[in-house]
């Protein structure tokens, strides 16, 4: 796994945002005069907070390939609920020959996963979870059905609106979800 960790924004007022390139690729295409090489750039991109974006790049050159593959994931961003300083439930995804399995954990316990799940887990912005791949271990495969397992996730006030009840919630998740609200009411009143 190729992997370098790359850094956007700046004193300009952009916005920063997680970048990693999870794989390089070198691919050959077979023509009448012999084969062409290119390079073929799998990036994972995230703002830490929620956000996440796949990105797959081809070029003939490997930095043009990763600006391709950047721009793409950049556009492809989406949020994922349900995710906080860990997730709220275990979940399970498949894509290709790759099994994800995502499991919550207690503070201080970190990332544990291997290769591009980390990367998913780390651009996404959580903290404390155990993760592991089964089957493939093709980088691209394991980091869709990263995002897969991810998009199953329930948010608990969307779960009790479904099912009519109320669960028991600790004190720190409690303090934890209005910390949470409280920056982004802070955000969107700043950003007014």
């Amino acid at each position: 796994m190729n992997s370098t960790a790359i850094r956007d924004g700046g004193s300009d007022g952009t916005k920063e945002f997680f970048e990693e390139v999870v794989q390089i690729s070198r691919v050959n295409k077979v023509v009448k005069g012999g084969r062409r090489m290119s390079f073929r750039v799998f990036v994972v991109v995230g703002d830490q907070n929620g956000k996440i974006g796949l990105g797959l790049g081809k070029s003939k050159e490997v930095p043009l390939g990763i600006q391709t593959a950047l721009a793409q994931a950049k556009k492809s961003m989406f949020a994922i609920k349900g995710v906080d300083r860990t997730v709220n439930h275990e979940v399970q995804a498949r894509f290709g020959g790759a099994t994800v399995v995502i499991r919550p954990a207690k503070p201080g316990t970190g990332i544990i996963a291997g290769g591009s799940v980390r990367v998913v887990l780390q651009a996404l912005g959580v903290n404390d979870v155990v993760a592991k791949c089964h089957g493939s271990n093709n980088p691209m495969n394991a980091a869709k059905a990263t995002v897969m397992a991810l998009e199953c996730l329930c948010d608990y006030d969307e779960e009790c609106a479904f099912r009519g009840v109320k669960f028991f919630v600790s004190d720190v998740q409690k303090k934890t979800r209005t910390a949470v609200k409280q920056t982004e009411l802070e955000v969107k009143t700043n950003e007014q």
